[in-house]
């Protein structure tokens, strides 16, 4: 399997080489200049919600033909700078330094100007049922992974400027966002300035990173927030083990990898602070993720009820959540059916990933962000794992 992992990584990252890391994203609908110069549209919160769920949706890339240009994407670029600090870490090769090095560059050129630190949104307007976000409007989410991918390679070129830029991401989380208060002396962070939802994972995001900063700043302040941050999510644990994607009426689903991201950021917290109290929130939750989102062929769920869409996120979220819970070698044989059956059923002869397999259509839209920057991240964390160091990737 080792082999195969490593054949389809080289022709994943060949294709993101030659497109320069630019592609196109599930919801980068509204980057339409069509849409944009048609008088109205624009300003109606209904028809921007329903041309962007029909581009989500829609199985043909009609982008080009309603003028959406590939564009990098802040949170893409978090995502191939943590993969290639893998990459280095793993064989040393000066070309994932070069790499680290341009996507610092490109992070420092798109950070979202006006707040109490650095940030990132995304590259397009996205209407939402919960809200509707600019482009470039900060997202606890887009913010968190970049500063988690400056920290990254901040540990190999001990560049303090990238300490810096993380450090000031988290004014922006304890400054610029919202918060739900809890019964207990804790809170939810909002996803963005704008709003004032939970959504569990985005605020247990922001509480990783201060609790990471926290290692490298010492201020109690860091460990003390993120401490109340994990608390509210934890005490909202179902007594199955899982949790609803938030709390407003339509979150109310189980998904497979934002299960597998809330299940990182509490192993990070506790590993970041020395916390152990939520051992078994932890323990509970993983037992529910592993046991019920990944069938016996090795696909991986979407839903807790429901097989179909196929996401790709789902298979490179199973990487990542076992390695930042050091179970990748206990569970290795599933992750195995689950990569093999991904690379079989979803990777096209030009290397790339397919968006989502549904019951009776598939997307193979290549899209940059949703697809191929986690799935690189994935191969990434399991060749560094599994790859001898006689070997470069």
């Amino acid at each position: 399997m080792l082999e195969k992992v490593h054949q389809s990584f080289t022709k994943l990252r060949n294709y993101c080489e030659a497109h320069q890391f630019k592609g196109y994203d599930p919801y980068d609908g509204l980057n339409s200049k069509l849409f944009q110069g048609i008088p109205l549209l624009p300003k109606s919160r209904l028809a921007r919600l329903v041309w962007i769920q029909f581009f989500k949706r829609s199985p043909l890339n009609l982008r080009n033909a309603v003028l959406i240009k590939p564009d990098y994407n802040p949170k893409a670029l978090g995502l191939f700078l943590s993969t290639y600090c893998n990459l280095y870490l793993h064989d040393g090769k000066k070309s994932h330094l070069d790499k680290i090095n341009f996507f610092i560059a490109k992070l420092e050129d798109c950070q979202s100007k006006g707040y109490s630190g650095v940030c990132w949104g995304y590259n397009f307007d996205w209407e939402s049922r919960a809200f509707f976000q600019p482009k470039f409007m900060p997202t606890i989410v887009a913010s968190s992974f970049i500063a988690n991918s400056l920290l990254d390679a901040y540990e190999i070129t001990r560049n303090e400027k990238l300490l810096k830029m993380a450090r000031s991401t988290c004014d922006f989380i304890l400054n610029d966002l919202n918060r739900t208060e809890g019964e207990d002396d804790d809170f939810a962070f909002s996803y963005s300035p704008l709003d004032k939802s939970v959504v569990y994972n985005a605020s247990l995001l922001g509480a990783r990173l201060m609790s990471r900063v926290y290692t490298f700043t010492r201020e109690p302040l860091l460990a003390e927030t993120a401490k109340k941050a994990v608390a509210f999510v934890c005490a909202r644990q179902q007594q199955n083990g899982a949790w609803s994607y938030g709390t407003l009426p339509f979150h109310q689903w189980i998904d497979n990898f934002h299960t597998g991201y809330n299940l990182e950021c509490i192993a990070d917290y506790m590993r970041f602070i020395k916390d152990i109290s939520y051992s078994n929130v932890l323990n509970k939750g993983f037992e529910y993720y592993i046991s019920t989102f990944f069938t016996e062929d090795g696909v991986a769920k979407y839903y807790s009820n429901s097989v179909y869409p196929v996401d790709i996120h789902a298979p490179s979220q199973l990487v990542i959540t076992l390695q930042k819970l050091g179970k990748l070698d206990e569970h290795k044989i599933l992750m195995d059916k689950v990569l093999n059956w991904t690379i079989d059923h979803m990777q096209s002869e030009k290397g790339y990933f397919y968006y989502q397999i549904n019951k009776y259509i598939t997307s193979r839209i290549p899209y940059m962000r949703w697809s191929q920057a986690w799935m690189m991240l994935s191969f990434s964390i399991y060749l560094k794992h599994y790859l001898p160091k006689s070997e470069t990737i």
